[in-house]
């Protein structure tokens, strides 16, 4: 009777690591006025059209559970091929960017090709409803993970 041996090699482990690209430039702006005071303000300083959007943010964790709903207007830039998202950061204690919790609103501008955000950021502190603004990098933020716009 003929016995085999099998000899049981190591077994290689291959790890997965996923690198998220993020499709968006991330400003954040602070100010005291509420956020339709806010977007007419933009609107009228930088002659763009933001727009209370039919829906609000909503932020959901890892597992999928809504976490909070922010106030949402929204404006997509035919010509320059550009969306942009005026979101509000903080909702009854919940944040959409917990790691700034001093930001009050943040813009940010989808599929962008064309404008340069920190001369964004500088067009945006000529509004008169804006006391600062900040780029920043959405790599910067865990939280970042969770924004999509669709």
């Amino acid at each position: 009777m003929p016995i085999f041996v099998v000899q049981m090699s190591k077994q290689k482990k291959h790890i997965l690591t996923f690198q998220q690209s993020y499709d968006f430039d991330m400003i954040g702006i602070c100010s005291h006025h509420n956020d339709y005071r806010l977007a007419w303000s933009i609107n009228d300083t930088l002659n763009i059209m933001l727009a209370k959007a039919d829906h609000e943010y909503v932020v959901v964790n890892k597992k999928g559970v809504k976490q909070s709903e922010h106030s949402l207007y929204e404006f997509k830039d035919e010509e320059n091929l550009t969306e942009y998202y005026l979101v509000k950061n903080k909702v009854n204690g919940k944040f959409l960017i917990p790691e700034k919790p001093l930001i009050d609103y943040f813009i940010f501008l989808i599929e962008n090709h064309i404008i340069d955000p920190f001369q964004f950021a500088q067009a945006l502190k000529k509004v008169s409803s804006v006391l600062g603004t900040f780029v920043f990098d959405p790599e910067e933020f865990e939280s970042t993970d969770t924004i999509v716009f669709n």
